[in-house]
């Protein structure tokens, strides 16, 4: 069993609703949507609470984690969702059909994967015409910290009020219960991050076009469509 997942059915088990920092995010994600979408893959789906709102805007929704407890809590989670198929795999292992797919999402789950190779899985896999959604962390670049990344911490930890905030909205908490920081908190304790200048340099190497955002809570975002014939888009 790996830490990965170790660290993750701990999680699923003392953090069943699955909600994080990253749930601020699904919407605008969930606008780059392609129109007529058939069918979808999320890779890294926790408890599932992206790939519902994916089922309701598409025909079919392919879910994978490789954590069994968070596939459990998903499956208990998503029975109003007959077409979202949740599957416990690694996505390193597990095959994807070639141009399969209209779009392929994966949400604080890239960083724990070899990125390089995974963007070309997942390239490889999207339908010409098709959209990639992705949303990470990363890492402050020691090279800009006294300009940009100077600005990037103050921009991030000004943040963090509106984030408490958005909790307590909805959740009606201020702070995740102490089961659930412990937990999150030994996860952290093996995460590695890319820097911007790293993935902007992935993506121009391999998704050529793609347009790469930082946001607020150290996030960034990969929006890429490919292109529906070589050479056009």
């Amino acid at each position: 069993m790996s830490t990965i997942q170790t660290d993750f059915d701990r999680i699923a088990l003392v953090s069943t609703d699955g909600a994080t920092q990253n749930d601020h995010y699904h919407n605008f994600l969930l606008r780059h949507l392609p129109s007529n979408c058939h069918d979808v893959l999320e890779i890294g789906c926790g408890t599932g609470g992206f790939a519902r709102l994916l089922a309701k805007r598409s025909q079919n929704v392919l879910a994978l984690d490789m954590s069994p407890e968070m596939i459990r809590i998903a499956r208990e989670c998503s029975t109003e969702f007959p077409n979202i198929e949740f599957e416990l795999a690694d996505v390193r292992e597990r095959v994807l059909p070639m141009e399969g797919f209209d779009c392929i999402a994966t949400i604080a789950t890239l960083h724990h994967l070899p990125i390089r190779e995974i963007l070309l899985k997942m390239k490889a896999a999207l339908r010409p015409g098709g959209v990639l959604l992705v949303l990470d962390l990363f890492e402050a670049d020691r090279n800009l910290l006294r300009t940009e990344g100077l600005l990037d911490t103050l921009g991030n930890f000004l943040a963090i009020p509106v984030s408490v905030s958005l909790r307590v909205i909805h959740q009606g908490r201020l702070l995740p219960r102490r089961e659930v920081r412990d937990a999150w908190a030994e996860h952290e304790r093996h995460d590695i991050y890319p820097t911007m200048s790293q993935v902007r340099e992935l993506c121009a190497e391999i998704l050529p076009g793609a347009r790469v955002r930082k946001h607020l809570l150290w996030r960034y975002s990969i929006i890429w469509q490919k292109p529906d014939r070589e050479g056009g888009r």
